[in-house]
């Protein structure tokens, strides 16, 4: 592809609008390795977000213009999420208005879950853009994993956003093939409108990164968990993980770092404290990309406890990427991923989940077999470098193909 994609006819750069809900847009690792691979490849990017002091980084920027509006407060009930989607379409179509103004993207690029966009999306298709959704969590089953249950009716409300948001779209970028597979079932696309574009990091990102002993606070040995803390992200179950390496197992000499955010921080530094693991357990808060990575070039164990059957885990992508063992429940996406890279234990068993731990520390020859296998996938296969090209041409496939725009109907 050309350092400047132009336009059929033309020699204007393209143009791409990116609206984001769920976070800020400094926060949303995936979007800010597709922006960059977009300046890169000569597009001009917009970007629609709620506001975050971190989205500094994008203010100044050449080729991407930022629009923020206020962040809506966090939801304390279901009603609280219905207020928030509200809000946060109301604030995307305005601000849309604006992002278009004088100069009509070519292609506009929803990022979901929540499946709310779908009417803007097909004004947008109207008016001659195409029209892309990046499906990164099912929003029934997110729902599930996040409640315990699914009512019939919720079921169904969610499937309906669900297919909407599918159907409302030229293509469906997913980060896995179990995605996929569902997307294509409920929405009845054909193969060609729906892609597989992976998370994983970036090879250079993590060719910086340097360890630091110092981080092991004195430990022989370092483990690290990294992500947002969202109840379905199950942080809860790590911490009742460690407790039982370290009271039950009689494991003392292992660091433990949890690295990020989210709702359940407080909570799980609760836990932490109310089980005596303050000694061995700290929580990082939010770190910056390349603290992230000092942790992870330094760590002895990558650990992920999420349930989610339909994940592919970010975070186990940059353990391998830097050659760290993981330990996860054995789930379906997980396994697909990590295969050959991991250490498992039956989903929701911390007693299995400490003892895998535990069994790795103790195995200096199966912790470096497992890094360099899970490196090497990252490197040929599963790395941003590389998922990077479908993004691009399918973004270009759509520049190419661009409809044109609707005439107004007479009265």
């Amino acid at each position: 592809m050309s350092k400047q994609t132009q336009a059929s006819g033309s020699d204007r750069p393209r143009r791409m609008l990116i609206i984001v809900e769920n976070g800020p847009v400094a926060m949303d690792h995936r979007i800010i390795k597709q922006i960059d691979s977009l300046v890169e490849t000569g597009y001009h990017v917009r970007v629609i977000s709620p506001g975050f002091p971190g989205n500094t980084m994008y203010r100044n920027r050449r080729q991407v213009r930022l629009f923020e509006y206020p962040p809506p407060p966090e939801p304390r009930s279901r009603l609280g999420y219905l207020v928030e989607y509200g809000y946060s379409v109301l604030a995307a179509a305005v601000l849309s208005v604006r992002a278009a103004g004088r100069h009509r993207p070519d292609v506009v690029q929803f990022c979901l879950p929540p499946d709310i966009y779908f009417p803007l999306a097909r004004v947008f298709r109207r008016l001659g853009v195409r029209v892309v959704v990046d499906q990164r969590d099912l929003l029934p089953e997110l729902y599930a994993f996040r409640y315990g249950s699914i009512g019939r009716r919720m079921r169904t409300v969610l499937q309906f956003l669900e297919r909407r948001s599918f159907t409302s779209a030229d293509v469906v970028i997913c980060v896995n093939d179990y995605l996929r597979e569902r997307i294509l079932a409920v929405s009845g696309l054909t193969g060609d409108r729906v892609a597989v574009v992976g998370n994983g990091p970036v090879l250079a990102q993590v060719s910086r990164a340097t360890s630091n002993e110092s981080l092991k606070r004195g430990y022989k040995y370092l483990c690290c968990w990294v992500g947002m803390m969202g109840l379905q992200d199950r942080v809860d179950l790590l911490v009742r993980s460690i407790d039982h390496l370290v009271h039950g197992l009689g494991r003392e000499d292992c660091a433990f770092a949890i690295i990020g955010s989210g709702e359940c921080l407080s909570a799980a530094r609760a836990l932490a404290r109310e089980l005596d693991l303050d000694k061995w357990v700290e929580f990082t808060g939010e770190l910056h990309p390349d603290d992230v990575f000092c942790y992870l070039a330094t760590a002895d164990v990558g650990l992920d406890a999420s349930l989610q059957v339909d994940v592919s885990p970010v975070k186990a992508m940059e353990y391998m990427a830097f050659g760290v063992p993981v330990v996860a429940f054995d789930l379906p996406e997980t396994r697909v991923l990590t295969g050959g890279a991991a250490a498992y234990a039956e989903p929701g068993d911390v007693c299995g989940h400490a003892r895998a731990i535990d069994v790795l520390l103790d195995d200096a020859e199966r912790r470096r077999e497992l890094g360099q296998a899970g490196r090497a996938r990252v490197r040929d296969e599963v790395a941003w470098d590389h998922q990077a090209i479908t993004y691009l041409q399918t973004i270009a496939r759509l520049c190419a193909t661009q409809r044109p725009r609707r005439p107004a109907s007479r009265r």
